[in-house]
């Protein structure tokens, strides 16, 4: 368990508004008081006790009680020292949990009946490093009784020389350290106990240095810094005046960061304090109330002991009782899942109960996972699909976004949107026009999900295609007219564009619309193969579809960087004379038909639901403005690649066109809420005027423009694209981080099936994996330098997740790949297999993806193709740790 105190009214937040009292002659001296961060666990005697505990305890000793560390011989007062401990210490069968340091040390003695004389502390002198300020010390305490249980051990992992504030001496003694590194080391001290002790006596605590909301050593709040552990919290409150307020402040601090809160405890100071929190908290958590401390400096305690004893087991058996039903919960989940779920896109009988994923909590991009088993314990897992594709917090944006809902829930609950206005819509719509929409939408119309916008969409662009072409103008629901329209939509195949029935109409014929899925399928469209560009031996190369056979692959070459391939420059260059007319061939004779289509729907850049296929942006550029000269209107679905999915805000910067109308949804909220929204042009929304309100859009639900969802969008929006809350922004071209000086070497799998990819090289293909290094090319065989050499552009966005490096230890090993697509945030690859075992419905990779969970990487293929998403604000460190994983896996996967 944690355990947080609730902020004393006597002191400020970070433990500094007095001067700290002298420590006793038995510590260091004055000038040599310090800060310290220490390691400890507690044995449980009762071998009946569960096998393993977790508590954070965040102790704090009240100033007119400093003697009781005197008392106990070890450190000089919190209010000096503010410290992070995780103590061992072996306590008495009446009591098998531990309080706050000030009660735990001296319940100890009293049931042992020991004098205080036992207790030895040890500060060694040894191993100071004077040149950043910062103490190497080993702090240990040891209790011998014979017959016993156990001794208490502490461990000291960090101390600075002044009583102040860790994330002040830090600073000021040049001795920083990362959450990271307090993180790692808990864990590590964690897991040593749980592999190296008795678990089924063990009970492990983390104690705070200070309150809910004191700093830590980085600067960051302890609630935040210790948010990844989720361990379950000992709120330790405050009975004097003004402790309602800080304790209830204290726990709904917890609360909004996804804690568990197993009860509160603190001393009684005559004010019933515990009446109104108990109230506050409708019995959900229990209150404990200590009596008061003696305050006479002679009093040894041990009547006060005697008197708290009833207390101290009641909170005993309530974080015994929580913890076992916690266990219990989470070892039947996905029994209970399985007989209650109907999962989506899923085969249940493909699914045993063994491998159903328990995910008790998330932060930042990691799920909790819990492994049920001998070793039970919770794991951290990379979400590499993105929670479905929609997910872009780190944690601090994780946490900044659940405040920004918990306030806009309280604020404004949920207000209906029509005829009326409030800031979250105000501010979400102003922004989506200053950023996704800028230079071409006027209008927002907010919907809930990515296929409701699509269907919004389509009724747009069908009211504008007959306002521009004069059709339907006098039209009554009685006429004859609407007999003689035939309503087709240009679309392109291996789209996907959302489950709705208008949607799924706008579509090519896919496993998603086969007849037992869709029987009322028809498929109104008239649907273009596109050819697409993917990674190979090294290059960016362009495969035509059957349709361009008369092209030869030396008339369109292959690129090599991902810049040529988005250039404008490619639509009036020499190399690309043969292609472009081909182009605009394959879709003339439909584009001049009698009745031809009445908009253009195209996933821009991405097909992501039809295989992560990358569509040639010049063939979609070329068709866009085809389209748009004949007045067909155009529809850019960025449900999937906008908000900087693919390396830029919108992927109209990639196409360098622009649409009448687009689709925006999941990452625009940061993935935390659904909403989406359909964005168009002035003449689009001047298309729907008129004076009888059934001339107006008649859609919608009731909640559209949701204050939680438009204002945590909101947020989102400014975050991604800010330098200081996301690192990985270039604020010169405002597109995401491009790693300098990447290289990448791709080697691909022999085509012997005769297969239409036209590549023009074949040869063994290994995957690109990234790093951070600034070595400059070398000009090696197969090295490309893929840094632009005026600087980064949009087309060379590629994000924290640019997954494109390959050192040279990988070279060489073969691996069974098809093809691969790098872009923005998103890694994909396809696994060479026969064509009976490709496609959506394969299960070539499953064991694949086992290996790669056992890694800590949750990933769930799209059939043979595997990929990796991370979101906007994913550190390249990262990236780096996820490609190598999955290159180690795949040369283990290829051999088996």
């Amino acid at each position: 368990h944690f355990s947080f105190l609730s902020p004393s009214p006597t002191r400020n937040v970070t433990g500094n508004s007095h001067s700290p009292p002298p420590p006793p002659p038995s510590l260091t001296p004055p000038h040599q008081a310090q800060v310290h961060l220490s390691i400890s666990s507690t044995t449980l005697p009762s071998p009946s006790q569960p096998p393993y505990l977790l508590n954070l305890v965040s102790q704090h000793i009240p100033r007119q009680n400093p003697r009781l560390l005197r008392h106990l011989r070890l450190l000089p007062p919190p209010t000096s020292i503010p410290r992070l401990a995780l103590h061992k210490t072996p306590l008495p069968k009446t009591i098998t949990n531990r309080l706050p340091f000030r009660f735990r040390l001296s319940l100890r003695l009293l049931q042992a009946r020991l004098p205080l004389s036992v207790l030895r502390s040890s500060l060694p002198r040894s191993g100071i490093r004077e040149n950043i300020g910062m103490r190497d010390l080993n702090f240990l305490e040891e209790k011998v009784v014979t017959g016993a249980a156990a001794e208490l051990s502490c461990k000291t992992l960090y101390a600075w020389e002044a009583a102040i504030s860790p994330h002040l001496a830090a600073e000021r003694e040049n001795a920083p350290v990362e959450d990271s590194d307090v993180l790692k080391m808990v864990e590590q001290c964690l897991r040593e106990e749980m592999e190296c002790g008795n678990k089924t006596n063990l009970l492990c605590l983390v104690e705070t240095a200070g309150g809910v909301a004191s700093p830590g050593p980085s600067g960051s709040l302890q609630c935040d810094l210790y948010r990844p552990l989720r361990l379950p919290g000992v709120l330790v409150g405050d009975g004097r005046l003004g402790g309602i307020s800080g304790t209830i402040a204290a726990y709904e601090s917890l609360k909004l960061r996804g804690y568990d809160v197993a009860a509160v405890v603190f001393e009684d100071h005559g004010l019933v304090n515990e009446v109104p929190l108990t109230s506050y908290l409708r019995n959900k958590v229990p209150v404990l109330v200590l009596p008061p401390v003696p305050k006479d400096p002679s009093d040894d305690l041990i009547e006060w002991f005697v008197e708290s004893d009833g207390v101290f087991k009641a909170l005993k058996e309530v974080m015994v009782s929580a913890y076992l039903e916690r266990v219990k919960r989470l070892n039947g989940m996905a029994k209970q899942a399985g007989e209650v779920f109907w999962w989506p896109f899923t085969q249940h009988k493909l699914v045993p109960e063994e491998t159903v994923t328990v995910i008790d909590s998330r932060c930042g991009e990691n799920f909790s996972v819990y492994k049920g088993s001998d070793k039970s314990s919770i794991t951290q897992q990379f979400d590499a699909c993105a929670s479905w594709w929609t997910q872009g917090p780190d944690p601090a944006f994780q946490a900044e976004l659940a405040r920004e809902m918990g306030y806009t829930a309280a604020r404004f609950g949920h207000v209906m949107f029509p005829e009326n206005v409030y800031e979250p819509a105000l501010k979400c719509a102003e922004l989506l026009l200053d950023g996704v929409g800028k230079g071409w939408a006027s209008r927002v119309y907010f919907s809930d999900n990515g296929s409701t916008a699509i269907e919004i969409a389509l009724k747009m662009a069908f009211r504008k295609f007959c306002v521009d072409h004069e059709a339907l103008l006098n039209f009554s629901e009685g006429s004859e007219e609407k007999k003689h329209i035939v309503v087709k939509v240009l679309a392109l195949r291996g789209s996907y564009h959302g489950d709705t029935l208008g949607a799924m109409e706008a579509q090519a014929p896919s496993p998603y619309t086969g007849f037992l899925q869709q029987p009322w399928y028809t498929g109104r469209g008239l649907f273009l193969d596109p050819p697409t560009v993917f990674l190979s031996n090294g290059a960016w190369n362009l495969s035509l579809p059957e349709s361009f056979s008369e092209i030869a692959p030396e008339e369109y070459g292959t690129f090599s960087t991902r810049d040529e391939i988005f250039d404008k420059s490619r639509d009036t260059s020499i190399l690309q004379q043969s292609i472009r007319p081909m182009y605009q061939n394959s879709y003339k004779s439909i584009l001049e038909l009698h009745n031809p289509p009445m908009w253009l729907i195209v996933s821009a850049v991405i097909h992501g639901a039809g295989g992560m296929h990358m569509a040639d942006p010049l063939f979609q550029r070329v068709l866009v403005n085809e389209c748009r000269n004949r007045k067909i209107p155009v529809i850019f679905d960025e449900v999937f690649t906008g908000f900087w999915r693919l390396g830029v805000e919108t992927t109209a910067e990639l196409l360098g066109c622009k649409p009448d109308i687009a689709c925006f949804a999941k990452l625009m909220t940061g993935g935390m809420i659904p909403l989406a929204v359909t964005l168009a042009t002035d003449a689009v929304f001047d298309s729907f005027s008129g004076d009888s309100k059934l001339q107006a859009l008649l859609h919608g639900h009731s909640y559209s423009a949701h204050a939680m969802g438009c204002a945590t969008a909101a947020k989102a929006i400014e975050w991604f694209k800010d330098p200081e809350t996301n690192h990985n922004i270039i604020p010169q071209g405002g597109i995401l981080r491009e790693v300098l000086r990447q290289n990448i070497n791709i080697f691909v799998a022999d085509d012997d099936q005769g297969s239409r990819t036209r590549t023009g090289q074949v040869g063994p293909m290994a995957m690109g994996r990234l790093d951070g290094r600034d070595g400059e090319g070398d000009g090696r065989s197969g090295r490309l330098d893929l840094e632009s050499s005026t600087g980064p552009s949009p087309q060379s966005a590629a994000g924290p997740g640019q997954f494109v490096h390959l050192d040279q230890g990988f070279v060489g090993q073969p691996c069974a790949v098809q093809r691969v697509v790098v872009i923005g945030t998103l890694f994909a690859l396809e696994l060479k297999v026969d064509a009976s075992n490709s496609g959506y419905a394969s299960l070539y990779a499953k064991s694949l993806l086992k290996m790669l969970r056992e890694d800590g990487i949750f990933m769930r293929p799209l059939g043979n193709v595997v990929y990796l998403m991370c979101g906007p604000c994913t550190s390249p460190e990262i990236c780096r740790e996820l490609l190598s994983k999955l290159y180690k896996r795949l040369g283990e996967f290829n051999r088996a």
